[in-house]
């Protein structure tokens, strides 16, 4: 038996060789991101690009499967990418170590995908990406907040202007009928937004004074492994 056998036995031969050929991009190694990458390579997918420009940091530990003790400081599209072919050593990674915004757009030719996620935290990146997406017809699912969570039984795959409870999905839909965006898949959570203030202090805040945002592995790990299912099943239908 090969590491695909059993997923043939579930979905069929013909099926595992569309996931193979399927070229997706991934925007954001985060909490979300790196999940996603994770579930897509064991379901067999091959030909994948990560986006990001960050390093792994020690407050990233509790969450994403990129950081480790042994990875602090070390980027994370490299960390990544030596997961990635330890699992399938024959696969096909790109790797843009890039910060998606408006401004740097221009660098990425999107045309080149098949399917594109949408795992960053920054709105006007999430906007840009959802837009140049849209124009040129390139399926495309959004992650919403996942920060602040803890039950990952609260997260749904909908409609952006179906979604409820969530602070980033109320600024999306405002944002994207500006644009007259009709539809985005997302996945999203409707559980109310935790915070322990008895632990915010300066240590507990960015360079702005806002509080850091608060999260656990349960919601953006189980929302990264919902959006690679998503991306896979709307591959193989």
């Amino acid at each position: 038996m090969d590491a695909l056998s059993r997923t043939r036995l579930l979905i069929g031969k013909d099926n595992v060789e569309k996931i193979k050929n399927l070229r997706v991009a991934v925007f954001g190694l985060g909490g979300v991101g790196s999940f996603v990458v994770e579930a897509l390579v064991r379901s067999g997918v091959c030909n994948i690009a990560v986006f990001d420009n960050d390093t792994v940091s020690e407050s990233n530990v509790n969450r994403q499967i990129v950081a480790t003790v042994d990875t602090i400081g070390k980027d994370k599209t490299e960390v990544i990418k030596e997961r990635i072919l330890s699992i399938n050593p024959d696969a096909k990674v790109s790797l843009k170590k890039i910060f998606y915004l408006p401004e740097t757009a221009d660098t990425v030719d999107l045309s080149e995908f098949d399917y594109i996620v949408d795992a960053v935290d920054t709105v006007s990146a999430k906007i840009e990406l959802i837009v140049r997406a849209k124009a040129q017809g390139i399926p495309i699912i959004s992650c919403m907040g996942t920060g602040g969570k803890t039950d990952p039984t609260r997260l749904k795959v909908t409609d952006i202007y179906k979604t409820t409870g969530c602070p980033l999905a109320k600024v999306m839909r405002h944002e994207l009928r500006e644009r007259k965006i009709e539809g985005l898949k997302v996945v999203f959570s409707d559980e109310p937004f935790i915070l322990c203030r008895q632990e915010i202090s300066d240590e507990g805040k960015k360079g702005n004074g806002r509080p850091v945002p608060s999260s656990m592995i349960f919601v953006p790990a189980t929302a990264g492994i919902i959006i690679a299912r998503e991306v896979i099943f709307d591959c193989i239908k």
